[in-house]
């Protein structure tokens, strides 16, 4: 199998310790014989075809990593034993299947190709030589908005004040420009114990806050905090690999809230991953809109049709170039393809279990093909409609998209702010809006765009999670 170091994550052995990183480029890569790192620490892989039988002693050191791989120690696997997780010298990847199940499925054609490359870009600090070099389209500029904030995500406005959340620092942060000169300072905590807090939005003076498993609703207070937080929603699945959320309320007046799939390609227990959930007005009731959804982060109402749109992540270990990101059409009770499809209805043939009832031919021809695709490993987080009236008219009603980047292709591709141009209410193409954070021959990178959002006063605001930095992004005529 091709070893999923990011979906593994932090796991358990069977004698359900806790180990290993969520970072692919973290300790546990080490723990397969066959990665190699060379003298400059760069790591590369092969795979293998060889089946093995778990008996005896190793049965013991069977490791549930996906839901669809095994990794085999030789050793104790624990962090008792080695915290690093580096559990010995005989250790193997592979395929869980039970005496008497048949072969997986295959499809004709060659084999699969390449699992792809470990290569996340050096992170640089965001200096004002190098936002200089940050590029945009003629007649736009780009100011830098507010710095210094860390791990910010989502963000939101409310009267002449705006807020972001921190997934890291789990709270919310309140800015203000006070004296009107284009940048501001964060001047309060919103809210704080919100762990992995991602989605955000405002109603009036009620805000709504995302985390994993709860969406809180609070009141906006004249100092700017949200006053005492209940639970609004609770009881949402916890997604494993993708556990940030984001919310909305739509046309409908119903919440919206997208639940990441727990894994990287596996078939799901709990049919709410994977899939976009709609929530009564008041909290109390919920069904699944959509299912098929990897992990979309990215999603809005095109304002002139009120059809919702939203970017999906394919998965991960699939190849450079495939399977690419999707933007789809969502609409109520479809099925969007994963894990056994991707692109326009094509199999994918890394998953070795079929669909329950079907094959995944089957499966893929009664799903929903995407209506436009992007680069495979884009990493498409935040998606907004722009409603604004300072841009051209290009831009108008037309959706921007943060793409975070890449770290599981050999040449870098995301780390940028594309647009999608809607013509009579359909997407038509992306256009690159935002580039220049990959730099030094795309080996580092000094910004990885996530949350954006429209002011009021009709600029755009994007939020770089990795040097918390927020950037404003104005027209000013060519």
């Amino acid at each position: 199998c091709t070893p999923d170091f990011a979906a593994a994550g932090a796991h358990f052995n069977p004698t359900m310790q806790k180990h290993g990183s969520e970072n692919p480029d973290g300790p546990h890569v080490g723990d397969l014989k066959n990665i190699i790192f060379d003298d400059a620490g760069n790591a590369s892989y092969s795979t293998t075809n060889d089946r093995f039988k778990v008996t005896g002693t190793l049965s013991n050191s069977l490791l549930a990593a996906d839901g669809s791989a095994i990794v085999i120690h030789a050793d104790p696997d624990d962090n008792e034993t080695d915290p690093s997780g580096r559990s010995g010298g005989r250790i193997l990847c592979g395929v869980l299947m039970a005496t008497g199940v048949p072969e997986p499925e295959v499809s004709a054609g060659p084999p699969p190709a390449p699992g792809g490359t470990l290569n996340a870009p050096k992170t640089r600090v965001a200096t004002p030589e190098l936002i200089a070099g940050l590029q945009v389209p003629a007649g736009f500029t780009i100011t830098v908005f507010a710095k210094g904030l860390d791990n910010v995500r989502v963000m939101a406005q409310h009267d002449d004040v705006t807020y972001v959340t921190r997934r890291a620092q789990g709270d919310v942060i309140a800015m203000r420009d006070e004296d009107g000169d284009g940048a501001v300072e964060p001047f309060i905590v919103a809210a704080t114990e919100l762990p992995l807090v991602q989605g955000i939005i405002i109603t009036g003076d009620q805000v709504y806050l995302g985390t994993p498993t709860t969406i809180y609703r609070g009141t906006i207070q004249a100092d700017g905090t949200f006053g005492e937080l209940a639970e609004f929603v609770t009881g949402l699945p916890a997604s494993g690999q993708h556990v940030n959320s984001m919310i909305a309320f739509g046309p409908d007046g119903n919440l919206y809230v997208t639940i990441g799939s727990s894994c990287n390609a596996c078939n799901e227990v709990n049919p709410e991953h994977a899939a976009l959930l709609q929530i009564a007005p008041d909290g109390q009731s919920r069904t699944i809109f959509a299912k098929g959804l990897r992990n979309t982060l990215g999603w809005g109402w095109q304002p002139e049709t009120g059809e919702l749109w939203g970017m999906d992540h394919g998965s991960d270990w699939r190849g450079d170039d495939q399977p690419p990101e999707e933007l789809n059409r969502i609409e109520d009770g479809n099925n969007y393809g994963w894990p056994h499809c991707y692109g326009d209805k094509q199999v994918d043939r890394y998953m070795p279990a079929p669909p329950s009832g079907m094959t995944k031919a089957e499966f893929c021809a009664a799903s929903t093909a995407p209506v436009l695709m992007y680069q495979a490993h884009s990493a498409p987080i935040g998606m907004v409609f722009y409603t604004g009236e300072q841009f051209p008219q290009d831009y108008q009603n037309g959706a921007f998209v943060a793409m975070r980047g890449s770290w599981n292709r050999a040449d870098p591709t995301g780390y940028k702010v594309v647009h999608i141009h809607f013509v009579n209410g359909q997407p038509v193409e992306f256009r690159d809006f935002l580039t220049g954070f990959l730099i030094e021959n795309q080996s580092a990178v000094f910004g990885r765009p996530a949350g954006l959002l429209v002011l009021s006063d009709g600029s755009l605001l994007v939020a770089d999670d990795t040097n918390g930095m927020i950037y404003r992004i104005s027209y000013v005529g060519e």
